[in-house]
């Protein structure tokens, strides 16, 4: 899986996921088929080193804003945290596996300026982060 984002959120971290075989082998626009997957961890956390032999595949580091801000910023700004989601087709809403209630909407991730580092959400679609603070569990979809 190819890590997309990290997200610090005042209940901890949402580590962000996604499958990148080759378009259409993985049902990753699916927030339960298993070919992305989100985690939120608490507690202390310290950065880990990427091994020397991988690959940095999303060179590209862009900046999410916190909703809602209108505040200008000089980065590229690719998705926002918190509020609502933007719904490209339907309310896709996942519930938490482990309590069964509808998960709380963390952030929206978009694609990218280039093509060489962007996250593929088929093409010109968004991703969306949800969590469930008491259950511990996270969940991605994203849609086009």
């Amino acid at each position: 899986m190819q890590f997309l984002a990290h997200l610090p959120l005042d209940i901890g971290v949402l580590a962000v996921f996604m499958c990148q075989n080759d378009p259409g082998l993985c049902d990753d626009w699916d927030a339960t088929a298993g070919a992305n997957r989100a985690f939120l961890f608490s507690g202390d956390l310290a950065p880990a080193n990427v091994p020397v032999e991988d690959t940095a595949l999303l060179g590209s580091v862009t900046a999410l804003r916190v909703h809602p801000s209108d505040a200008p910023t000089e980065e590229p700004v690719l998705g926002r945290l918190g509020g609502e989601p933007d719904w490209i087709q339907n309310d896709e809403t996942p519930d938490c596996p482990s309590c069964a209630t509808r998960v709380a909407f963390a952030a929206e991730l978009e694609e990218g300026y280039d093509f060489a580092t962007s996250a593929n959400f088929g093409g010109g679609g968004r991703g969306y982060v949800f969590n469930c603070q008491p259950c511990g569990e996270a969940a991605f979809l994203w849609q086009r």
